[in-house]
C-alpha cells in the first residue's frame, strides 16, 4: 500500500465556523432582488430562463438556503472521507484521498471543473472504491480542488495554468507514493487530465474524460445526422452560452466582488448553470437535488473562492490548444452536454482513443446527474488498464 511523507501532507478536517453560518442567513435575510424578469409565461406561470434565473426561483432558494438547508449535514458526509492538505509549489492543495480495501486497486486521481467542487466525486467515490461485486475493479481515488478552488489556496500570484496544475497533480501523486496512475475529468478537470497524460506519460497509464476538447470544423457534408445536431449545440453554446466564459476570462476580479460579497449572486451564478448544462426537463432539480446544489453553492460561499476559481479562466485564455494526445484515452459522451463532437474530429487530436461510449443520460455533471451510470463508464474504461 503506497504511504505518504507525513512531514509534506498535513490532515484535514472542514469545520466551517458557527458564525459564518450566522453570516450568511444574515445576509439572505438582507437580500435585495431585481424587479421579475419580463419574459414570464402571465397564462402558464411557468418560469423562462431566457434572461437568467428567474426570481421567483431565487425567492425559493433563498427560502430554502436560510432556514432548510443544513451544512452540517454536509461536513458530516465529507468527513467521512479522509482529506489533506499538501503544498506544492508553494500552494496548499486540498484533496480527497480514499484507499480501496481490495487488493490492486487502482489508483485513479480525479479532477472537477467549474462550477464544480469535491462535491461531484464524493458522489461516486464510495462505489469506485468499494464495488459491490468482486469482480469489478476497484480504484484509490484522489480528488483534488483545482488551485483556487474549495478548500485548498488561492494563488497569490500568476501562473496557474492548466499545465502546471497537471504538474502539481503528478508530484502529489509522487509524494503520495503512486508512480502509476489512472486519470479522469470534465470541463477544467478535463483539461487538466489531458494535459496530466500529455506531460507525464510515465505516470499516467491511461485518461477518462467526457470533455475532449478539440477545434470545430467547417466541413460536415460527411456527418450523421445526430453528429450534426451535436454539433449545431455546440456552436449554439459557444455563441450565446460563453458570457461567463468571456468575464471570468477578462475580468475575474470584477465578477469576483459580487460573487464573495453576496451570497445570492454566488448561488444565481451557480444555479443557472445547473439548469443549462444538466439533462434536466427545464428545471436543474430535475437533474441534481435541491441540496446538492447548494452544497455547491455553500462550498464555493464558505471558502470565498468566487474570484479565485474565476481567475483559472483568465489565466488560461484563450483555452484552444489542440496538441495531439497519444496515451491511451477513453472518452464518454453524454447526450446533454454543452459541447459534443463528432468522434472523427475527435481521434484527430486523441490519436490513441481505446474506449468510446454514448451514454443514454447525462449533462455537464455527470457525477451529480447519473452517478451509477459514470462509475459504469469508469470501470468499463479501465476494466483492462488497456
Amino acid at each position: 500500500m503506497p504511504t505518504m511523507s507525513p512531514d509534506r501532507v498535513r490532515e484535514f478536517t472542514i469545520d466551517v465556523p458557527e458564525r459564518s453560518l450566522d453570516d450568511l442567513r444574515d445576509r439572505l435575510s438582507r437580500t435585495r432582488l431585481p424587479e421579475y424578469e419580463t419574459v414570464a409565461d402571465s397564462e402558464t406561470g411557468a418560469l423562462d430562463w431566457t434572461q437568467g434565473v428567474p426570481r421567483a426561483y431565487v425567492e425559493d432558494l433563498v427560502d430554502y438556503w436560510a432556514s432548510s438547508y443544513d451544512w452540517r449535514a454536509f461536513e458530516a458526509r465529507m468527513s467521512a472521507f479522509p482529506q489533506f492538505v499538501t503544498t506544492v509549489f508553494d500552494l496548499d492543495i486540498h484533496f480527497l484521498h480514499v484507499r480501496s480495501e481490495r487488493p490492486g486497486a487502482l489508483p485513479l486521481i480525479l479532477t472537477h471543473g467549474w462550477p464544480s467542487s469535491i462535491v461531484e466525486p464524493a458522489e461516486v467515490i464510495a462505489d469506485l472504491v468499494d464495488p459491490p461485486d468482486a469482480s469489478l475493479p476497484a480504484f484509490d481515488v484522489i480528488a483534488p480542488s483545482l488551485p483556487g478552488f474549495g478548500f485548498g489556496g488561492g494563488p497569490k500570484s500568476t501562473g496557474w495554468s492548466v499545465d502546471r496544475t497537471a504538474d502539481a497533480w503528478s508530484e502529489l501523486m509522487s509524494r503520495l507514493g503512486y508512480p502509476r496512475y489512472l486519470a479522469a475529468g470534465g470541463d477544467w478537470g478535463g483539461r487538466v487530465t489531458t494535459s496530466l497524460g500529455m506531460r507525464h506519460p510515465e505516470q499516467v497509464t491511461a485518461i477518462h474524460t467526457f470533455t475532449p476538447y478539440v477545434p470545430l470544423r467547417s466541413e460536415t457534408d460527411d456527418l450523421t445526422e445526430s453528429e450534426l445536431r451535436a454539433v449545431a449545440d455546440t456552436r449554439r453554446f459557444r455563441q450565446v452560452g460563453g458570457g461567463y466564459s468571456l468575464l471570468q476570462s477578462t475580468r475575474p476580479q470584477t465578477i469576483g466582488y459580487a460573487l464573495v460579497d453576496s451570497p445570492v449572486a454566488q448561488m444565481s451564478w451557480i444555479v443557472e448553470k445547473f439548469r443549462d448544462w444538466t439533462d434536466c426537463d427545464g428545471h436543474p432539480e430535475d437533474a441534481v437535488s435541491r441540496d446538492r446544489i447548494l452544497d455547491t453553492v455553500s462550498l464555493y460561499w464558505f471558502t470565498g473562492t468566487g474570484a479565485s476559481s474565476a481567475r483559472f479562466y483568465w489565466e488560461n485564455f484563450p483555452a484552444d490548444r489542440y496538441e495531439p494526445v497519444t496515451v491511451p484515452t477513453a472518452i464518454t459522451v453524454f447526450p446533454a452536454d454543452i459541447e459534443r463532437l463528432p468522434r472523427r474530429w475527435v481521434e484527430a487530436r486523441y490519436r490513441n482513443v481505446r474506449y468510446w461510449n454514448d451514454a443514454e443520460k447525462g449533462g455537464h455533471f455527470p457525477m451529480l446527474e447519473v452517478p451509477d451510470l459514470y462509475v459504469g463508464e469508469l470501470r468499463s474504461a479501465f476494466a483492462q488498464q488497456f
